[in-house]
């Protein structure tokens, strides 16, 4: 039992070590497209097009080299700002697998090998172009939970009343807005760090627990036939949240026991969908949403896995 608390503590401080730094990234890209970036700019950035968004939102995914715990705040920040909720989400789904530390990490895992880089790529963007899909026809509005919106408004309001209190005087106009803006960024970073910190920390705790109690073994055992292995393994990410940026090599020492379709969802499916990132999702979208979400990603991503398996 100690031994097991030992490892128990071992694997979360890991974990938290692990996520931070793509946290504080996170959440000042956040802060930054808060402060910095108006509706405006957005507007004539996005295009107008359900399908095009879509698109667009999942090649976005290549210039944000964030991880599946820092993909959360980012995306609020663009719902905030009036980002087509299917266009951030597709973004959401890519921005942990197809940015280029996560590509280089996969290459080098799997042996300095193209092939698992192509078919780790190639089904995040089909999961998410349909899942932005799917979800650009049930919801309709932003998605955020309540207390997420009057928190922006707010952050929003203060931002307002201090350009409008330097707005007559021209000699200092542009400095000093500039620096409220700067501190304002600073502050909201902050406020977001230990928001979504909390979350991390419970999540990591369950994730550490989940490693400690629940065998692999166990869970290779099941793994028998295509479909199931392919289960097994998209399983097996959520429960050991691995970060995107270090999963590969976890997944390339699973070759021997599982077949190349299984790996494929393991990289895919855990960068999209784990413990960390699923209480950051509750604590930032309604419960219904997240839980469409979620239920869209795992069929799609078993689906074309199933796919890539008996096909390619």
């Amino acid at each position: 039992m100690v031994q097991s608390l030992l490892q128990l503590n071992s694997i979360f401080i890991s974990l938290v070590i692990e996520a931070v730094p793509f946290i504080v990234v996170g959440v000042f890209i956040s802060a930054i497209i808060q402060i910095f970036i108006t509706e405006e700019m957005i507007a004539k950035f996005i295009p107008k097009n359900r399908f095009f968004s879509i698109l667009l939102g999942t090649c976005m995914g290549s210039l944000f080299p964030a991880c599946e715990c820092g993909i959360v705040p980012i995306t609020e920040g663009l719902v905030r700002k009036k980002v087509p909720l299917h266009a951030a989400i597709a973004f959401m789904l890519t921005g942990p697998i197809i940015n280029p530390i996560v590509i280089f990490a996969t290459y080098v895992a799997f042996g300095n090998s193209w092939e698992m880089v192509i078919r780790r790529c190639s089904l995040a963007i089909v999961v998410a172009f349909i899942v932005g899909l799917v979800i650009s026809y049930l919801f309709n509005d932003d998605q955020l939970r309540e207390f997420i919106n009057k928190k922006a408004q707010k952050a929003q309001s203060q931002v307002n009343k201090k350009k409008h209190h330097h707005h007559h005087d021209h000699e200092h106009l542009h400095s000093m807005t500039t620096m409220e803006k700067v501190k304002e960024m600073i502050n909201h970073a902050l406020d977001e760090f230990f928001s979504v910190g909390k979350f991390l920390v419970i999540g990591a705790f369950i994730a550490a627990s989940m490693q400690v109690f629940v065998k692999t073994s166990t869970l290779s055992f099941l793994g028998h036939t295509v479909a199931t292995s392919i289960l097994v393994m998209m399983l097996l990410a959520f429960l050991l949240s691995l970060c995107s940026e270090a999963d590969a090599f976890i997944a390339s020492s699973f070759r021997g026991t599982f077949a190349t379709g299984s790996l494929t969802a393991f990289l895919v499916f855990g960068a999209m969908v784990d413990i960390k990132n699923l209480i950051m999702m509750l604590s930032t979208f309604k419960k219904r949403f997240v839980f469409t979400l979620i239920a869209s990603i795992t069929v799609v991503v078993f689906v074309g896995s199933l796919f890539g398996s008996l096909f390619i």
